[in-house]
C-alpha cells in the first residue's frame, strides 16, 4: 500500500498528528525514533532523539527535539496542545543500536544505548507505559507510526519489516 499522507519528522525533530497521518523518520542507527499515542483522541507523536542528555549541549540555541529528556516533555506538551491525555499515552520505541565496534568501552561511545536508557527513564519520570520496543543491535532502522491504529512499523535491511 502506498501512503500518501507521511508526516515527516527528521533528525533531531519532532511531529503530532490528529486523527489521520503516518509520521516518518529514517536514518535511525545510535538515534531512538520514540513514539507515544492516546489511542482515545487519536493523537500520535515522534520525536528522533539523537543524544540523551541536554546536558552535553554545545550549540548557541538549545534544538529541544536533539535530546531525550528535553524532547518528550514537549512533545507531550505538543500531544496535549492536540486533546491528547497524559495519563493514556502508551509509548513505543525503535532505534538506539551500536553502530560501531570500539576498542575501549568508554560510556561516551555508547551512545544508542545511551539514549535508549534516558528515553526509558522520561517515560518512566512522566508515567508512560513503554508498550512495545525494537533497540539495540548494530543496524539501522526506519519507522512508521499510523495515528488511526497505532501500530508501529519498523524496516531494517537485516531486519525486513516489522510491526509493534
Amino acid at each position: 500500500m502506498i501512503q500518501d499522507n507521511f508526516i515527516k519528522v527528521a533528525m533531531a525533530d519532532l511531529n503530532v498528528t490528529h486523527l489521520t497521518g503516518v509520521l516518518k523518520t529514517t536514518g535511525l542507527g545510535s538515534c531512538v525514533g520514540l513514539t507515544l499515542y492516546d489511542s482515545k483522541a487519536l493523537v500520535a507523536g515522534m520525536a528522533h532523539v539523537m543524544l540523551p542528555d541536554s546536558e552535553i549541549a554545545r550549540e548557541g540555541k538549545l534544538n529541544i527535539a536533539k535530546y531525550a529528556d528535553t524532547a518528550i516533555p514537549d512533545l507531550i506538551s505538543k500531544m496535549q496542545a492536540l486533546g491528547a491525555v497524559k495519563s493514556r499515552l502508551e509509548a513505543k520505541m525503535a532505534g538506539g543500536a551500536q553502530m560501531f565496534a570500539f576498542a575501549s568501552n568508554s560510556d561516551t561511545m555508547r551512545i544508542g544505548p545511551r539514549n535508549v536508557e534516558s528515553c526509558k527513564l522520561m517515560l518512566k519520570q512522566f508515567s508512560i507505559p513503554l508498550r512495545a520496543e525494537d533497540t539495540g543491535g548494530n543496524y539501522g532502522r526506519t519507522i512508521e507510526f499510523n495515528c488511526e491504529t497505532g501500530v508501529l512499523l519498523i524496516r531494517s535491511v537485516l531486519q525486513g519489516v516489522k510491526e509493534l
